[in-house]
């Protein structure tokens, strides 16, 4: 089992909270902000467009691995967060500039993403990275529960201006961290003199890249395509406001922080190839606790509890190595821009399932179409010839 020396684990952890904070923030906070205003639910589905650079970083993410350096990357764009997120305080939800605003905290918060990949992917080495994404998982994961739940909470006592205020104090005080404890990131060849298309080129001329490319799109397919409809199910069998929001928030973060922990260590116990398919078919074998739950109604709300903590946890188990993995098969002279690639694609697979979810699970029913999921992770099982050459654990 590769060690991980404790420095690193904190500049993965304050790196991944730092991630998480403004991605909550925009998906989770601003959300219900716009509401409490009076914004229409029009109005706060065109919002929606603001998570357009999350899913076209790649355009970008060359400029990364060319210029100045992670560290500086990471940094220059956690102040713009910190003094973007203050500027809050004076915004009001008429305000024309509020979608411009918020574009601006995506736009920050996505190359915020690349930088801290690429850092994060040039600071470890392969038999780290197990115990580290589990870390970095449960990170982010805690830094959603501040942003989503906590600040949200504090709105009744402080207010939304309060809250901006107390977001950018955050911000602030993860650039601070972040300045404290970064090491410069390992020294690379330079990529400013090589053509931008290069990385692209490096990653699709490999054997097997359609094969492996796939994979990625497909491993966790069943977990995105299920998500979309376990909330309306929720709905559909009677839970509260309070027990949808404990199932969501500490409930469920919780548990899938504890996969996450439990599957990184597993990762660096076994190898990441090992991980990858055993801890994928608990994964995608956590569906099933849903589709028995729609079948029998009699289960009532704890069985709903009882799914849905299994789901998160095992959510986590699978996470924590598919991570690992898409950072293994980064080449680390273009880490930012390999990295980002790889995740566009996991984000192409979560926009198509996520489209067809409702269409389907209404034609189907809740328990065939959750069947439905466990059923989908299959394809990805049949590339794991392909992806073990990749893993270098012959």
């Amino acid at each position: 089992m590769g060690k991980v020396a404790p420095r690193k684990l904190a500049i993965v952890a304050i790196l991944y909270f730092a991630e998480g904070f403004p991605f909550g923030f925009v998906l989770d906070a601003v959300p219900i902000f716009l509401r409490q205003g009076g914004a229409t639910l029009e109005t706060i589905g065109v919002m929606s467009l603001v998570t357009l650079p999350w899913s076209l970083k790649l355009l970008w993410a060359p400029a990364v691995d060319r210029w100045f350096g992670e560290k500086a990357w990471i940094l220059s764009c956690q102040i713009f967060l910190a003094g973007s997120m203050g500027a809050g305080y004076f915004l009001r939800v008429s305000d024309p500039l509020l979608f411009f605003w918020l574009l601006t905290l995506a736009f920050f918060s996505a190359t915020q993403d690349i930088a801290c990949d690429a850092y994060t992917i040039r600071l470890l080495d392969r038999k780290e990275l197990g115990v580290a994404n589990g870390v970095r998982v449960s990170a982010y994961r805690m830094a959603l529960i501040l942003s989503g739940g906590v600040l949200v909470g504090s709105v009744s006592r402080i207010g939304w201006h309060g809250a901006f205020l107390a977001a950018s104090g955050v911000m602030a005080l993860c650039a601070l961290a972040s300045s404290l404890t970064l090491p410069a990131s390992k020294d690379y060849p330079s990529a400013s003199g090589l053509p931008v298309m290069r990385p692209f080129r490096e990653l699709l001329q490999r054997p097997s890249a359609f094969q492996v490319l796939l994979f990625i799109v497909l491993y966790k397919l069943g977990d995105m395509a299920m998500g979309p409809m376990v909330k309306p199910f929720w709905v559909d069998r009677g839970l509260s406001p309070s027990e949808i929001g404990f199932i969501t928030g500490t409930g469920g973060i919780v548990a899938s922080i504890l996969g996450a922990l439990v599957g990184g260590y597993l990762t660096s116990s076994w190898g990441i190839f090992k991980a990858l398919w055993v801890l994928g078919i608990l994964q995608a074998g956590s569906n099933l606790g849903y589709a028995f739950v729609a079948a029998v109604p009699e289960t009532g709300h704890m069985g709903v509890y009882g799914a849905s903590f299994l789901e998160s946890f095992c959510g986590g188990l699978g996470t924590a190595p598919f991570l690992a993995f898409l950072m293994a098969i980064c080449s680390k002279e273009f880490a930012a821009t390999q990295y980002a690639v790889l995740s566009a694609l996991f984000g192409i697979a979560r926009s198509l399932a996520g489209a067809a979810s409702g269409w389907l699970a209404s034609s189907m029913g809740y328990e065939s179409y959750f069947t439905l999921t466990f059923l989908m992770a299959g394809p990805a099982f049949l590339l794991l010839p392909w992806v073990r050459k990749w893993s270098w654990e012959r």
